[in-house]
């Protein structure tokens, strides 16, 4: 299992918890840290929808603008590579599984 986010989100300190307190074993991927691939963005868009992925309501997209450019999907997915931080967050990779967020019914359902 890997989780993605960044180590300062609430969401994915949630995530880590929930984790650790299972003895659930994952690997964790700093986006701030590791460059993320559009290779693998497109695996995970083949389970969840680029509007439960892009983050809207994120710092970055507010600062880049976002909003006003009125982005399809093909470009919105082409922006996530470049800036990591409008990635949803936490992302839960584990074989044919994604979540994206924390929502804990979900990870009781899906992790346990």
């Amino acid at each position: 299992m890997k989780v993605y986010g960044i180590k300062s989100c609430s969401s994915v300190k949630k995530a880590l918890s929930y984790l650790d307190a299972h003895a659930i074993a994952y690997d964790f991927v700093d986006l701030k840290q590791e460059k993320i691939e559009l290779s693998t963005i497109k695996r995970w868009l083949e389970y969840v929808p680029i509007e439960q992925l892009f983050n809207k309501r994120s710092t970055t997209y507010r600062n880049l603008k976002l909003k006003e450019l009125n982005l399809g999907d093909s470009e919105a997915i082409e922006w996530l590579p470049k800036e990591p931080m409008l990635i949803k967050r936490p992302v839960i990779e584990e074989e044919n599984v994604i979540m994206v967020g924390f929502d804990l019914d979900k990870y009781n359902q899906k992790l346990l």
